[in-house]
């Protein structure tokens, strides 16, 4: 009876073998990578410089586009067929409104019309108005696209692209940022902690 307990003692700790708890490398390729760029199709005649800045042509379209591949994961860390990765982006550049001001027509009840029926009137002058400190009604937005709210703490700032091994950002470009630069930061997570960091510096023309 006593030989029959110990057989079965150690053909348990065979079955359960450190060797067989390990978990495999997360990333296929044995170093979890990832690659971004900005998608010529987007903004074409994109182009990086011998400094690794990036330029990018206003097209008359108030964004462009940050695409990116990373290195595809071991089936363990795949669920349903999702792999499980997370992309995060911010930046440095931060749009703000001090103040907006906008001129309206101004008519007449008892003005004229181009018309008898009187359906078009002409206007006797402009008026302007003023709309100022804008910023305390709406919060500086970043140009990836989140705005600061300072009860949310900087912890939830940011915006993501989860379970992707394509993740694609729109990124805002108003052609009077033209002449500025700014800075993409980028942040894979990979499974069993493993976070990859890249920046893309950029120049807008």
């Amino acid at each position: 009876m006593k030989k029959l307990i110990y057989i079965t003692l150690i053909s348990f700790f065979w079955a359960c073998s450190p060797e067989e708890l390990i978990s495999p490398y997360p990333c296929l390729s044995g170093n979890c990578e990832s690659f971004f760029e900005i998608d010529p199709l987007v903004s074409p005649g994109v182009y990086q410089d011998t400094n690794g800045y990036f330029h990018i042509e206003h097209q008359g379209i108030n964004y462009f586009t940050v695409q990116g591949q990373l290195d595809e994961l071991h089936s363990d860390y795949i669920v349903n067929g999702i792999p499980l990765v997370e992309t995060a982006y911010d930046s440095d550049y931060w749009i703000w409104i001090n103040g907006i001001t906008f001129t309206v027509p101004l008519y007449s009840i008892l003005g004229y019309f181009t018309s008898g029926n009187y359906g078009n009137p002409i206007p006797i002058g402009n008026i302007t108005y003023t709309i100022e400190d804008m910023a305390n009604n709406h919060p500086p937005l970043n140009i990836v696209g989140y705005s600061y709210n300072p009860d949310s703490g900087f912890e939830s700032l940011g915006t993501y692209s989860k379970y992707n091994y394509q993740p694609r950002q729109q990124i805002f470009f108003d052609n009077q940022m033209v002449g500025d630069t700014a800075k993409i930061i980028i942040e894979t997570k990979y499974p069993e902690d493993i976070i990859v960091n890249k920046e893309l510096n950029i120049i807008f023309e």
